[in-house]
């Protein structure tokens, strides 16, 4: 255990020194995009690697989230950050009515219930014109020039999402809904409200995810429904990063962002110049080959087959 809080303790000044060793815009950037979904892959992670609600329309939220800060402007006259504290709770809102129409479907009803959803408000806003701007989309006026704001912002919202997911999975309700994971109807047999914490655990995922895109918004400085509604860039992304970096870990998802944000950029940037520029669009056939790999041989993800990885990679004998 205290080996543990000593890794913890490094990783945590190697992050909040990062940007003032680091002084590259380029890597500071790649690092703030990855924090973000650390944030994404967690909350889903929530909802479907310890409640085994696995959804496909993560975007929904993301999406809410980041038009509520664009809207602050646009609509209210208000600075965007006033979405970081609306954001979270206006994408709670749109949980409440997406669990209160899909958790009356199970397993993969479920799952499809929520990609027409995340479907459907893409399709909302880019038809409600008069409030969203339509494909025009919300262009916004950065707050800060420099990397450093928006880094520690979204770093300290990260190591947030992080801990409270933590405690809550230590808690009672972490008990209910790994309950409700394993077998729902056994868990209704023991009296546990089963609807009841599937929401709760919906809840707590929207909102972490509604501040990622609210952040988004005031990061970026520009959204359109195709790009914070994407069923591709938002929704299955999150999977691959829970997949990738382990479900149901409360590290797999922090490593999986990592892992894809980085594998992204490098063929996004056709291997930072050394290949042909061919190679920057076919980085869905690598994320394809890295979750067929995964699921063959890592099927926990990297955090969870750590001691497998550790024992044929770097040849490490199991303590005895």
């Amino acid at each position: 255990m205290q080996k543990k809080n000593i890794a913890s303790i490094v990783m945590l000044v190697i992050a909040i020194a990062f940007p003032l060793v680091v002084r590259s815009s380029y890597y500071q950037h790649l690092v703030i995009i990855s924090l973000m979904w650390v944030i994404i892959g967690s909350s889903w992670n929530l909802l479907a690697g310890y409640t085994g609600q696995v959804s496909f329309g993560h975007a929904i939220f993301f999406g809410v989230g980041a038009y509520t800060a664009g809207l602050c402007v646009t609509q209210l006259g208000i600075s965007a950050w006033w979405g970081m504290l609306f954001g979270g709770l206006v994408a709670m809102l749109a949980g409440l009515f997406v669990g209160w129409v899909c958790f009356r479907l199970r397993g993969p009803y479920f799952a499809l219930a929520t990609l027409a959803g995340g479907e459907i408000f893409r399709l909302i806003a880019t038809n409600w014109e008069s409030l969203t701007e339509g494909m025009v989309g919300i262009l916004i006026i950065q707050t800060f020039k420099s990397k450093l704001p928006y880094y520690y912002i979204v770093l300290a919202l990260a190591l947030t999402c992080i801990l409270v997911i933590r405690l809550i999975m230590k808690s009672k309700w972490g008990y209910y809904f790994v309950s409700i994971r394993e077998d729902q109807d056994a868990a209704e047999s023991l009296g546990i409200n089963t609807t009841l914490y599937k929401n709760i655990s919906l809840l707590v995922s929207s909102f972490f995810t509604g501040m990622a895109g609210a952040f988004y918004m005031n990061y970026m400085a520009f959204i359109d429904p195709e790009v914070v509604f994407s069923l591709h860039f938002i929704s299955i992304m999150a999977i691959l990063v829970g997949i990738v970096g382990g479900v149901a870990t409360i590290w797999g998802p922090a490593v999986g962002a990592f892992i894809m944000v980085g594998l992204q950029e490098t063929f996004r940037s056709s291997f930072f110049g050394l290949a042909p520029e061919w190679i920057s669009q076919a980085h869905a056939l690598a994320f394809g080959l890295l979750v067929i790999f995964v699921i063959m041989y890592l099927p926990n993800g990297v955090v969870g087959d750590w001691q497998k990885i550790k024992r044929y990679v770097f040849r490490v004998k199991p303590a005895a």
